[in-house]
């Protein structure tokens, strides 16, 4: 696995700190788990999205691929 770093403002360092702590793990499984969550969550939304513009301009694209 390669490194990352990131250059967190103080108040959000402390608070990753505070929440790992908080939860009995380090800050970068925290952060892992975050960047995971995040990932997923966008992923979905951009697949909606793509699909909701799919369904949108469907009769258009069928026109262009003629």
């Amino acid at each position: 696995m390669s490194e990352l770093a990131l250059n967190l403002e103080p108040a959000v360092r402390r608070a990753l700190h505070d929440l790992a702590d908080a939860r009995g793990r380090t800050p970068e499984e925290e952060a892992q788990e975050a960047v995971r969550r995040h990932l997923h969550e966008e992923g979905e939304r951009v697949r909606a999205l793509a699909e909701h513009l799919a369904r949108a301009h469907a009769d258009l694209l069928r026109r262009l691929g003629e």
